[in-house]
Order: C-alpha cells, then sequence, then structure tokens
C-alpha cells in the first residue's frame, strides 16, 4: 500500500519545515489531509440480470415517457391558448382603430357632403346655381325606389351665353 500526505500549500512533506513564503497572519492553514489508495480488482465480479428488476424498469420508463408525453401535450394546449387570447387581443385593438377611423372617415364624408358648403365652393370657382327650365327633377316612383331608373334628355335646351 502507498501512502501520500497533502497539505494545501501542496508542497512535498520535507519543505514544511522551511517556510518559503511567509503566511499571512490569522490564514487557516488547516489539517494535512491523508489518502490511501487501494487497487481494487473487479474482474472476477460479474453483473447477474434480474428478469423481474428489468420488467419493473421497463414499466417505470414507460410510465414516466406516457406522463411526460401528457405533460407537453397540456404545455402546448396551454401555450397555444395564452398565444390566442394574444391574438385575439391584437384583433379587438386592430378592430377599435379600424372602428375609430370609419367613425372619422364618417365625420369626413359628411362634412364634405355638406350642401352649403359645396355651394360656397361652387361660387369660389365661378358656378352659379342653375335657373329655372335648366333642370328637371326625375319623378321616381315611391314604391320602387330600388328599381334602376333610365335618364332621359328630353326637353332640355342649352343656352349660351353672348360674350
Amino acid at each position: 500500500m502507498a501512502t501520500a500526505v497533502m497539505h494545501p500549500s501542496m508542497a512535498p512533506a520535507g519543505a514544511w519545515s522551511e517556510p518559503t513564503t511567509p503566511q499571512p497572519r490569522g490564514m487557516f492553514i488547516g489539517t494535512p489531509e491523508i489518502y490511501f489508495t487501494k487497487r481494487i480488482d473487479n474482474s472476477r465480479v460479474v453483473k447477474v440480470a434480474d428478469p423481474k428488476r428489468r420488467r419493473e424498469m421497463i414499466w417505470f420508463c414507460t410510465t414516466l415517457a406516457v406522463l411526460f408525453v401528457f405533460a407537453l401535450v397540456y404545455l402546448w394546449q396551454h401555450l397555444s391558448a395564452i398565444e390566442c387570447g394574444y391574438r385575439i387581443e391584437q384583433l379587438k385593438s386592430q378592430r377599435d382603430a379600424i372602428v375609430e377611423s370609419n367613425r372619422v372617415l364618417g365625420l369626413e364624408e359628411a362634412s364634405l357632403k355638406n350642401p352649403a358648403r359645396i355651394d360656397e365652393l361652387a361660387k369660389q370657382i365661378g358656378m352659379q346655381r342653375p335657373v329655372n327650365g335648366q333642370w328637371q327633377p326625375m319623378n321616381i316612383d315611391s314604391a320602387a325606389s330600388s328599381a334602376p331608373v333610365l335618364a332621359k334628355a328630353g326637353g332640355i335646351v342649352v343656352i349660351a351665353e353672348a360674350p
């Protein structure tokens, strides 16, 4: 048997009596550790196969694998539900933005269709209101208001102004 003595400074045992560097005051040197080496020969040890233990381990591993698959399926469904929730919230915010944009466009359309505004713009570019005889109202039956109407150009006279 071989015996070896190790010191925390890893110095050989003969050098312990001669300190090469002074140790700082209050530093714990510790107790030297002693190791005994022993050679073990396991060449004659043979592992005996135990069929009952093998069946138990296969059953345990199969059960563990099934539980792991169930856990993965649960996590996948849970994370998919969370992702769908985020997607729903994103779509709701997009819908709200579109509704607000539609409201703003409706207000803009109403302001642009304002007859007083159109009349003012027409006067600014030099247009005048038609006089009697220059326009004819279309006769539309109130019962068939959704039916298409054919426009006729009968009896309209164009009057040119003299320069």
